[in-house]
């Protein structure tokens, strides 16, 4: 991160032309920068396991929802309002700049030197007692091995693979259709704003409700909430006003993404507190690893598939606009093609041309996914996962607690 820090800058500027970096460079460092992460979250993971009691265990998620949340808001929401010379210029400024307050390259350096000390104050204030578990890295994919092979192991991930098809259109393309149709960047993050302390709230009180309630009860209330939150965020598109954003649907907006929110949360606490309920304390990071990383490809595979059905479901065409050729961003366009895709969306609109939308694919893979969801949640996710539930701890463990 202090590398990318100091050279982000002339990277981001350099992109696309000769000798510049290309989609590899960045896959291959954000890949390098997830890796690290991923090696410290296996690390906590099991950490949890061992500083929380039997009883509290299911808070570990709690923590871990409010981490996430407060993470991915500085960084997303914060930094980029930060980041924009409009949100400057307009709050903390005279004399207006095409500069931010904060550059990408300075946020990467700050927090590069937050996880090096706060790193090195861990392992140097933090004492436990030393571990008695020799395990080398085979050892740790032969026990992951085992765990693949336990029966209950393989019906959660059956269930993890094909859970999240349901919410799919719902997260990967509602907010892109609210700015597509005029909702704006700056309203998007003043809703996200407003949203932050409903979602740490609720990732406290469902690690409760997980203890009171069982995880997995939890879990298919958030499950059939979400499908809920679907087709309410649909509807929430299908009326977006033909004079634009007034006060009354930013409120509406902000109503949806709130409860889509809310049934998020509600789903990610409690199958965590699943997790850490039936991992293995001996191996818990490894195991909860294991159900986390199925978990997060559920919901990340499909999203490709979806993306694809919209653009195919999706019919739309380019009509040319006028013959002159001032202040085009592309060549003129000077007859009629599809542009049911971004790129030729953006062709269109570069060569002076308007896109009629006729079918929006959006609407009708929405409809599917969630008819999927529900067709799944009532024939197999609901009844699998209860009864995975009131199975007694020992049918998760493996022979000999994963040791040699």
């Amino acid at each position: 991160m202090l590398w990318l820090g100091s050279n982000v800058e002339d990277m981001m500027e350099k992109i696309g032309k000769a000798e510049g970096p290309t989609v590899w460079s960045f896959m291959l460092w954000w890949f390098f920068l997830v890796l690290m992460c991923a090696t410290q979250d296996i690390a906590v993971d099991g950490w949890a396991l061992t500083l929380l009691t039997p009883g509290n265990v299911s808070y570990a998620s709690t923590a871990q929802t409010v981490g996430l949340t407060a993470g991915h808001f500085m960084s997303y929401t914060v930094f980029l309002a930060l980041n924009a010379s409009d949100f400057a210029n307009k709050w903390f400024r005279n004399t207006p700049s095409d500069d931010g307050l904060v550059s990408l390259g300075g946020y990467l350096t700050f927090w590069g030197w937050v996880y090096i000390i706060v790193t090195i104050g861990l392992g140097l204030l933090k004492r436990e007692e030393k571990s008695q578990n020799e395990d080398g890295v085979w050892d740790v994919y032969r026990i992951m091995w085992g765990i693949l092979k336990l029966r209950n192991v393989q019906t959660i991930i059956i269930v993890h693979l094909i859970a999240k098809i349901g919410f799919q259109a719902n997260d990967g393309v509602t907010n892109l259709k609210l700015l597509d149709k005029g909702f704006g960047k700056d309203n998007m993050a003043l809703t996200v704003l407003i949203d932050f302390p409903f979602e740490i709230g609720v990732g406290y009180y469902a690690g409760m409700w997980s203890q009171k309630y069982t995880p997995m009860r939890l879990w298919c209330w958030g499950f059939a909430g979400r499908l809920l939150a679907a087709l309410i965020a649909q509807v929430t598109v299908a009326m977006f006003p033909a004079e634009g954003v007034t006060t009354w649907y930013f409120l509406v907006v902000i109503g949806e993404h709130v409860f889509s929110t809310f049934t998020n949360t509600i789903m990610f606490v409690a199958i965590s507190a699943f997790h850490a309920k039936v991992s293995d304390p001996v191996i818990g990071g490894t195991y909860m690893t294991l159900l986390a990383t199925v978990s997060n490809l559920g919901g990340t595979f499909p999203r490709f598939f979806v993306l694809k059905l919209v653009d195919a479901f999706t019919v739309a065409t380019c009509h040319p606009g006028s013959k002159s050729t001032s202040n085009l961003k592309g060549p003129l366009v000077t007859e009629a093609f599809s542009c049911a895709i971004q790129s030729e969306k953006e062709r269109c609109l570069n060569g002076g041309g308007s896109c009629e939308m006729i079918r929006d694919g959006y609407y009708t893979v929405n409809i599917l996914c969630v008819l999927f969801g529900v067709a799944t949640f009532v024939w197999y996710i609901k009844p699998k996962v209860l009864h995975l539930q009131g199975l007694p701890l020992r049918a998760w463990r493996l022979p000999g607690g994963g040791n040699k």
